[in-house]
């Protein structure tokens, strides 16, 4: 089992992919961003660091990928779709042109052809007030002095979300939209399980029956 976490900034990508790694004992393929010496650049001009950023994150991404193609079960802290959202939400804000977004979807397109699908796209589903508050908890300096961004952020991802599972054509059994709160609270965890293994088990029936 193959899965992808998605889902805005502060939904809990990261705690969410580190709890199933060591639930299930698997690798994880973690969110290069947050590392990057790109997103200082980006936060601090992104008019200018935009495309070369996105470049930048989905470059790493997409190593991280190729490095774990062979790993049967593994846990994605970010997915090639992720990236994509950013992309459009970027397009949306005038922040990149038509012709960079063009070019980001090529080189992606490319990119998902040389790396397994996954089995499940977990999308992260929180309100707004939760999202923030995260983002204070975690006090993050570049995160400061960002409201404009995350609130547009937060206001388009789901629309753009869809439409690019749309875009390729993504099966509803894939996908599982997950409402999270306290992942450290064990009983909300062992639920949050369950229903990630539900929808796998969904999911693959499916697909082998496609196949019948």
């Amino acid at each position: 089992m193959r899965i992808g976490i998605i889902g805005p900034i502060g939904s809990g990508k990261s705690t969410l992919s580190h709890l199933l790694s060591s639930y299930y004992n698997v690798p994880m393929v973690k969110e290069p961003v947050e590392s990057s010496p790109f997103l200082p650049l980006f936060y601090g001009d992104k008019k200018k660091f935009s495309f070369i950023s996105q470049c930048a994150f989905y470059s790493e991404l997409f190593l991280s990928m190729w490095n774990t193609r062979d790993e049967k079960f593994l846990i994605c802290d970010s997915t090639m779709f992720s990236n994509l959202v950013f992309t459009e939400l970027l397009k949306k804000e005038g922040m990149m042109t038509d012709e960079e977004v063009d070019l980001t979807y090529k080189v992606a397109e490319a990119h998902m052809k040389l790396v397994p699908e996954l089995d499940i796209h977990i999308v992260l589903v929180r309100n707004e007030e939760s999202l923030f508050e995260n983002i204070r908890k975690r006090s993050r300096h570049l995160e400061k002095d960002q409201y404009d961004y995350l609130k547009f952020h937060y206001k388009n991802y789901s629309t753009v979300l869809d439409s690019i599972f749309n875009r390729y054509q993504i099966p509803k059994d894939k996908i599982l939209y997950l409402k999270v709160d306290d992942m450290f609270n064990q009983l909300h965890f062992n639920d949050l399980i369950k229903q990630i293994e539900e929808q796998y088990h969904k999911s693959f029936h499916q697909q082998q029956s496609l196949k019948l």
